[in-house]
C-alpha cells in the first residue's frame, strides 16, 4: 500500500458509488451516539477552532492509538513527505466522526465498529491489540481488507470499513499543505503577472 497506490485508490473512489451506506460491522457495547447538539449556526469562519470546542471528540486513547497505526500504514513517512499521523489527521478523524451530521455518524459507527474488529482480528491471530503489533503483523491483517472487490465474503464489512477509513485519511492528508507538496500540486499560489495561454495554445484549439 504505497503512497501512489492510496492516490489511484481515492481518485477511483470518487468516482463511483459509495459502497458503505449506512452498513456496520456489530454493535459496540457502551457506545455512545454523538453529543454534538446538531446544526446549529454555522461557525465563525474568521475565527481557528480547537478541538473539541464545536463538539466533544469521540477517539479514546486506545482508539487514537489504533487510528494512529491504521493512518500511518496507509500514508507512511518516505523520503517526500511525512507520515499521515504527523500532520494532525487523527485530529481531523476524531473530528470528522464526532460531528453530529448524518453522513458523520454514519462513519462514526464504521469507524468505531472496525477498529474493534481489527482489535479482535489481532487477539484472534496474535494475542494483542492491533496498534501494539508490529508493522509486518499488522500489515498481514490489512492486507486481507485493503481491496474491497477481491475481498472474502466473510471479510466484506471489515474491507468497506477500511475503503472508507482509507479515504478518509487520503483526504485529511493530501488537504494540507505537505499532502499538497507530495501531489506536486501547483495551484493556489499567487503570481506576480499571467501572460495567458501561449499562442501555440490557442491556435491549437481553433483561438488564434
Amino acid at each position: 500500500m504505497d503512497r501512489r497506490t492510496t492516490i489511484q485508490w481515492m481518485l477511483a473512489a470518487a468516482a463511483s458509488t459509495r459502497l458503505l451506506g449506512n452498513r456496520a460491522l456489530a454493535d459496540i457495547p457502551g457506545a455512545a451516539p454523538p453529543r454534538g447538539r446538531g446544526y446549529g449556526t454555522d461557525p465563525d469562519l474568521s475565527r481557528i477552532y480547537k478541538p473539541g470546542e464545536l463538539w466533544p471528540p469521540t477517539f479514546t486513547p486506545e482508539q487514537r492509538r489504533t487510528a494512529t497505526a491504521l493512518s500511518d500504514l496507509i500514508i507512511p513517512l518516505d523520503a517526500h513527505s511525512p507520515s499521515a499521523s504527523a500532520v494532525g489527521v487523527i485530529d481531523f478523524l476524531d473530528e470528522w466522526v464526532s460531528a453530529p451530521y448524518p453522513e458523520q455518524a454514519a462513519d462514526r459507527k464504521t469507524i468505531l465498529e472496525g477498529f474493534a474488529w481489527l482489535d479482535q482480528e489481532a487477539q484472534r491471530r496474535f494475542k494483542g491489540n492491533f496498534a501494539r503489533l508490529d508493522e509486518a503483523r499488522m500489515r498481514s491483517i490489512c492486507d486481507e481488507i485493503c481491496y474491497l472487490p477481491r475481498a472474502k465474503p466473510e471479510l466484506r464489512r471489515a474491507a468497506e470499513f477500511f475503503a472508507r477509513y482509507r479515504d478518509l485519511t487520503a483526504g485529511g492528508f493530501y488537504t494540507t499543505p505537505q499532502g499538497r507538496s507530495d501531489l506536486q500540486f501547483i495551484g493556489n499560489v499567487p503570481r506576480k503577472r499571467f501572460d495567458g495561454p501561449p499562442p501555440e495554445v490557442l491556435k491549437r484549439v481553433g483561438l488564434a
